[in-house]
């Protein structure tokens, strides 16, 4: 079983969300499993990752220290990743590539914040594997 349910990141608007993370996601084999006004829902067979607009109507906003990180079946679909993210408006935040100072061997991953400041990470090889 899973220790979490599904993890949210605040964005300003559902459309504008939408038009980065359904082509991020499905660089990793996933897909945007739900929608509404307030948010969308992504995940391989249940939603997982969620963005939403803050209930307080106010900007949402990234926390320091604060990363999602998402299974990658194998290190080219990192790249990917990586490589759709900048298309689509987000910075990176750490090239692709092999993470030896990871407390794990063999790990392979990549860093980029979306165009609402948030964090993200892809990874191959992390601890879900």
């Amino acid at each position: 079983m899973n220790i979490i349910d599904h993890l949210s990141v605040g964005v300003p608007d559902i459309t504008q969300g939408c038009a980065f993370y359904d082509g991020v996601m499905a660089t990793l084999g996933y897909v945007r499993l739900a929608k509404n006004e307030r948010l969308a829902a992504y995940g391989d067979g249940w939603p997982q990752f969620v963005i939403i607009t803050p209930d307080d109507r106010k900007t949402p906003t990234a926390g320091n220290g604060t990363h999602v990180c998402f299974v990658a079946r194998d290190p080219a679909l990192i790249d990917r990743f990586h490589a759709q993210a900048l298309a689509l408006g987000g910075a990176c935040a750490g090239a692709p590539g092999p993470r030896p100072d990871y407390p794990k061997p063999g790990v392979y991953a990549a860093f980029v914040r979306d165009p609402f400041g948030n964090k993200l990470e892809a990874i191959h090889n992390g601890f879900a594997a």
